[in-house]
């Protein structure tokens, strides 16, 4: 027996010997607890780490608050732009997209040359050398290059790379591994998919690339600083009547940077998952608590009486009982702490591996920390509270007394089956589960939460599968898709299809536009496609692939909510190339895609807008799978091409980058919910074994067999799962169509799909865990005292 210091007072020392002798269920709920708080650390410490690296980074790397790209300017708009008033910096680069022939690989990868100032560092937008050392300007062909671009392909220090600039093969060679603010999510241009071998970035001396390029005195590229106060819409609006006469296509703010609105969109991910999946944990956690916590206070119906009889106040009773969740709540909420610190760390490895950061900055932070656990004990005071007010509310005269016995009658199960008449051990598991349906239902819903976890978690990898089949099955049936470095005459169709295994050319012109609906704006490419394109197809979420109108906007449906604009209405498109013109063109339909935001035309409605003929900026491409390496090897060398996008690299690097971020999220979900599946049904087995115990002890004597007693338990239970199992699915689905509501944004929508397989998945691992519990069960079943039981008085 256990016994405690004089000092500690007779309430507590009761409240400590009631968890110890409940400690298997006080310990299930803990876990279930420690489960919720160690999500809720582990998604929230990442957010605040991810959030707090990243404001460091960019206020040491004096990162710009606008960027703007035009086609060329002389160095002496620069000072003008300086001289626009809220602008506090001003960084005029060359920066040009290339071809690279790397020696590993054989297909053309892209690399995007950034001038750099070659005798000190640059004003905004400050380069992290990792290793190595600065570029020398007496050596032309030293670059810096981007750390996950030199790791992808395992460069050291005076490695060489070769690149074609300006229709020129340059051997470069890498002086120093560097990291940038632009670049902490690395993208090539007009794709979604990061891709660490394919796309790279380098820094070269200004002076080197502005030759290669005929820069001199002259500038394509440019970064603003804004002063305290400053206005981001003025200073934009001034930067684009500066660069308009120079083929400026439209200054955009930090948020809209490519780099900075994916990590943004990360984040509020991240954040949302921080809050929605905890809550659904200590829900279930709570949930718990107050039915373990209902069945201990209906047998401590005696003691409760004494209590009171012995002048104990009903406040400082029901104090004692939810003490007793707060104990159990305050054990799990430190060790989820714990735990979700250490799993946050593993977490946090990963985004390191993602982002490009000098070093993520992860900690728990005490506010996370404290959060936590006031969150815990909140969530036991509340699922303590109904249980502890039905229980003092009882009279001592009546608490007294034993619970009137149940009336045992036939059961509605057993009415349809007439003369079947089940065995007397069903008769009895039925009977007991109706006449208790209140912990019935209470059972089975508890387990189908666990059901429903496991159904979201699992079901990530059918959405990441349903997502691949339409944007690499439907929607992207081209080999290849090619850019040129300028938009070219529609012969220059001819020349591609000539290349060696070019199988199908389908041309492509994409311009980049401004598209304003009165304040609302946002600037992006408008891709014009054949009316109904063979190889690069419009396919909304459901796998549908649309035509185009002859005349009229197909957009994005977020980017229609974002515009406010709706089939029918006008959008004011401002074309930032050529000519420019300015026009109100009508939104004829809206795509419900899965990635990014997009606008289409009908390529020859593209055209006429730019009063142009077969000009062309790309091609989507078939190519004969037996000539592909003579393809490479001829586009590698091709002047008019700036960039080849590979559907079997992108697809082979989205299932990587897929693969090593989900991975450790589904074992994390299985894991969790297998906790919240062996809570629920250890504590729904351990509480009826505790009501019952006089009456499977009596069977005992009669005659029944353990295995039979055993039956009788166990087999509830097993009632209890089986009708869980569909109730959780359901669960699961409503749930996962949430989640994917919050979870959709600018970058990514998803819709929630959930195959068999998922389904059988969830089902076995949450029988696993009841057979689990069950067998613990069973093992007190296998030491129950017979005469300690029936010496119990009635």
């Amino acid at each position: 027996m256990v016994t405690f210091p004089r000092r500690i007072g007779a309430l507590d020392r009761k409240l400590l010997r009631d968890l110890w002798q409940m400690r298997g269920q006080s310990v299930a709920i803990a876990l279930v607890i420690a489960a919720g708080v160690a999500m809720f650390v582990m998604y929230l410490s990442n957010f605040e780490s991810l959030q707090r690296t990243r404001t460091t980074y960019y206020q040491t790397a004096r990162f710009a608050d606008v960027f703007a790209s035009l086609k060329r300017a002389p160095a002496s708009v620069e000072s003008r732009i300086a001289a626009l008033p809220g602008v506090e910096a001003v960084s005029a680069r060359v920066v040009a997209d290339v071809t690279l022939d790397v020696q590993d690989m054989t297909e053309p990868a892209t690399g995007r040359l950034i001038s750099i100032p070659e005798r000190s560092r640059p004003v905004l937008n400050d380069v992290y050398l990792r290793r190595g050392r600065w570029v020398d300007p007496a050596r032309p062909d030293e670059v810096l290059v981007s750390e996950m671009f030199a790791s992808a392909h395992g460069f050291n220090l005076g490695d060489r790379v070769t690149a074609l600039l300006n229709g020129r093969r340059r051997s470069l060679t890498i002086v120093g591994i560097a990291l940038s603010p632009e670049y902490v999510y690395a993208i090539r241009p007009g794709e979604m998919i990061p891709d660490k071998r394919q796309f790279g970035v380098f820094w070269m001396g200004r002076h080197a690339l502005a030759s290669a390029f005929d820069m001199e005195g002259a500038f394509n590229d440019v970064a603003l600083a804004l002063a305290d106060g400053a206005s981001p819409a003025e200073v934009i609006e001034g930067v684009d009547r500066l660069i308009d006469p120079y083929g400026g296509r439209g200054a955009i703010p930090r948020s809209l940077q490519v780099s900075e609105w994916t990590l943004e969109n990360e984040l509020t991910q991240l954040q949302t998952f921080g809050f929605l999946v905890p809550a659904i944990f200590l829900g279930v956690a709570a949930f718990i608590l107050n039915v373990a916590l209902t069945r201990a206070l209906a047998l401590q119906r005696q003691q409760i009486a004494a209590l009171k009889a012995l002048g104990y106040a009903n406040s400082q009773i029901a104090w004692h009982y939810v003490k007793w969740g707060l104990v159990i709540a305050g054990l799990g909420a430190v060790s989820g702490v714990i735990v979700g610190g250490w799993l946050g760390s593993r977490i946090a490895s990963l985004y390191n591996e993602f982002f490009g950061f000098p070093a993520l900055d992860y900690r728990v932070s005490p506010l996370v920390a404290v959060a936590s656990i006031a969150g815990s004990l909140l969530v036991a005071a509340v699922g303590a509270q109904s249980a502890v007010r039905r229980a003092v509310r009882i009279p001592p005269a009546e608490a007294m007394r034993p619970e009137p016995p149940a009336r045992y009658r036939r059961s509605v199960f057993e009415q349809p089956w007439g003369r079947l008449r089940p065995a007397i051990v069903t008769r009895m598991i039925l009977r007991n589960l109706e006449r208790q349906p209140g912990r019935t239902i209470v059972s089975i819903v508890g387990t189908a939460f666990a059901v429903a976890i496991l159904v979201v978690g699992l079901a990530f990898i059918d959405v990441m599968e349903v997502l691949i089949d339409h944007q690499f099955s439907v929607a992207m049936r081209q080999d290849a898709t090619v850019s040129f470095v300028e938009p070219r005459p529609g012969r220059a169709l001819f020349e591609i299809a000539h290349l060696p295994g070019v199988v199908d050319v389908e041309p492509i012109r994409a311009v980049p536009a401004r598209l304003r609906v009165g304040h609302r704006s946002r600037t992006l490419a408008i891709t014009g496609l054949p009316t109904s394109p063979r190889l690069n197809r419009v396919v909304d979420r459901r796998g549908i692939p649309k035509s185009l109108p002859p005349d009229g906007l197909v957009v994005s449906k977020m980017l229609a909510a974002i515009l406010e604009v709706t089939p029918g209405e006008s959008v004011q498109v401002e074309v930032l190339e050529g000519a420019r013109p300015k026009r109100d063109v009508s939104v004829v339909d809206l795509v419900d895609d899965s990635m990014g935001l997009q606008a289409y035309m009908d390529i020859d409605a593209v055209r006429r807008l730019m009063r142009e003929a077969a000009v062309v900026s790309g091609a989507a491409l078939t190519i004969d799978p037996s000539a592909i390496d003579r393809f490479y090897s001829r586009i590698k060398a091709t002047p008019l091409v700036a960039a080849v996008s590979l559907r079997h690299v992108i697809l082979g690097n989205f299932r990587d980058t897929m693969a090593q971020n989900m991975n450790l999220q589904i074992f994390l979900n299985v894991m969790f919910a297998g906790v919240i599946a062996f809570g629920v049904v250890y504590n729904s087995a351990r509480v009826s074994l505790s009501e019952r115990e006089r009456e499977l002890a009596s069977l005992r004597v009669l005659g029944f067999t353990r295995a039979e007693i055993s039956l009788i338990l166990l087999g509830e239970l097993a009632v209890v799962i089986v009708a869980a199992l569909p109730v959780g699915a359901l669960i699961g689905l409503a749930l996962g169509h949430l989640i994917m509501v919050m979870f959709n944004n600018e970058v990514y929508r998803l819709s929630f799909t959930v195959s068999t397989a998922t389904l059988a998945w969830s089902f076995l691992i949450v029988v696993a865990a009841a057979i689990g519990s069950g067998l613990v069960v069973r093992r007190r079943l296998d030491r129950l005292d017979l005469v300690g039981v029936l010496k119990t008085r009635e």
